[in-house]
């Protein structure tokens, strides 16, 4: 019963997805929706995209680990992101017309800068999409009670996706994301208050937590720490704010006011609503404790299903699960177009030469396909950490893409030579640490970013070697 209820609201998805998929005429349809979202489409946009797997199934079981601690990347780090990018980024870029991030870098500076933060920004997709189709191949799992298994999940679940992302782009991610939208909400906040009483009540659930240190969130005043919490912050805080998802709610929006609230909002919603699945955790622990201990050794992100499965009535679990695959394939969705959109027009576009608008989009849709095929692959073979695997993936832009971005914006003395100083410096520290001293007192991701904006200063106040665009003028914050 619980799995018929499932495939129905999957089938419903699908629908929607195919119903806006009507709406796409050109690339830009396909990429932008045209750029005519309203607030609230924007919105339920930003919130539903990053209130993705790594929220309900990731920080949680980091949270019963760690506490409060733990979860400085995301969601602190995450909603600072998008408070940002609203505040200052989205207007200045939403009033340059721009197809994808990326084609910011073009105009700014130059095509190679371009096409080595595209790719950079592409790479980064890969945890981030693995992280939702590990989750989907999780629930499948869950849900047939072991006769699916995880991996075969995963392969259905990317395929749902894809089905409705490759025909509609961004119509379908905004027409699918808001229904999702309001099944999360609904969702959770119904199973939260059916938990919070079997657990004694909300006050009952957060005085345990904080007596037992779970709330604790500065860290102690150790070099050590301190370094260890600020580069938690910054990794998703600025490493994902040069995002192809991010701007492309932005961009889709249907005013510049629309994108900068649209991403402020999302962002206080999300870091707001990003308690109820800690919550639901932590009340786990006073229903069933020794089914907490069990599973926090073997896997934790298993911990909310098996409560809700075990705990709650057959409509309560259709309402969780339908909200967790409607979080799942909101942020799946989003995060394969994306970096798909990116390759096409920032990477594969110029090496092609001419092409017709209709046979950009087929491009586009073959490297949805392509990309679906690689982050499922590599879902399958990891053993990384639903939420590992979304911290580490802003390491990449951080080190490469974030001090372009931003001093292209505002600082007029930016050039390109001060940008490609700033990538090499940037990744080159990022590398040699990775593989050196990964563990090092700084952080490589953090002496990376100290690194890529020595770079961007050197290389704009020397000498000039390396031209600088003659309309990069127009790129710059106005």
């Amino acid at each position: 019963m619980l799995l018929t209820f499932v495939i129905a609201y999957l089938a419903v998805s699908i629908a929607l997805g195919l119903i806006a998929a009507m709406k796409v005429h050109s690339a830009k349809d396909y990429i932008t929706a045209g750029r005519h979202l309203p607030i609230w489409v924007v919105f339920a946009t930003v919130f539903a995209t990053w209130f993705g797997a790594e929220t309900v199934l990731g920080i949680s079981a980091t949270f019963l680990r760690e506490g409060l601690g733990g979860l400085v990347s995301d969601p602190f780090g995450a909603a600072l992101c998008l408070v940002l990018v609203g505040l200052f980024f989205a207007r200045p870029l939403y009033r340059m017309n721009l197809l994808t991030i990326g084609d910011y870098y073009r105009k700014r500076y130059n095509r190679p800068v371009e096409v080595v933060t595209s790719i950079c920004i592409a790479l980064s997709y890969l945890g981030w999409v693995a992280a939702q189709v590990i989750a989907l191949g999780l629930v499948f799992n869950v849900l047939t009670q072991g006769e699916l298994s995880q991996t075969a999940g995963m392969v259905i679940g990317a395929s749902i996706v894809l089905l409705y992302t490759l025909f509609g782009g961004m119509w379908s991610v905004a027409y699918t994301t808001f229904f999702q939208m309001i099944v999360i909400v609904l969702g959770l906040f119904y199973v939260a208050w059916l938990v919070g009483d079997k657990a004694g009540g909300i006050g009952a659930v957060v005085a345990h937590a904080a007596a037992h240190g779970k709330l604790a969130f500065l860290p102690r005043p150790a070099a050590a720490d301190m370094i260890a919490f600020t580069a938690a912050l910054v990794t998703l805080g600025l490493g994902s704010i040069p995002q192809q998802d991010v701007f492309q709610r932005v961009n889709a929006s249907r005013d510049e006011r629309t994108a900068a609230w649209g991403s402020i909002l999302g962002g206080a919603a999300y870091f707001l609503f990003a308690f109820v699945p800690l919550f639901l955790a932590y009340a786990a622990t006073l229903l069933d404790p020794a089914m907490v201990a069990g599973l926090i050794e073997k896997d934790s992100q298993l911990i909310l299903p098996a409560l809700i499965t075990g705990h709650l009535p057959l409509h309560a679990q259709v309402i969780f699960f339908g909200a967790l695959l409607a979080v799942i394939m909101s942020t799946a969705s989003g995060t394969l177009l994306a970096p798909s959109v990116t390759i096409s027009e920032n990477v594969l576009r110029g090496m092609v030469g001419e092409m017709t608008d209709r046979q950009f989009l087929w491009m586009t849709r073959a490297v949805v396909v392509c990309f679906a095929l690689l982050v499922t692959g590599y879902a399958a073979y990891t053993d990384a950490t639903i939420h590992k695997m979304v911290e580490n993936a802003y390491k990449i832009t951080l080190s490469a893409a974030f001090t372009p971005l931003v001093f292209g914006l505002y600082w007029k003395r930016a050039t390109t030579q001060g940008a490609a100083a700033a990538i090499v410096a940037g990744l080159a520290t990022w590398l040699a640490m990775e593989i050196a001293a990964p563990a090092a007192l700084l952080p490589p991701q953090l002496a990376a970013l100290l690194a890529s904006l020595a770079g961007m200063l050197a290389g704009s106040l020397m000498p000039q070697w390396y031209a600088t665009p003659p309309d990069a003028a127009g790129a710059r914050n106005a």
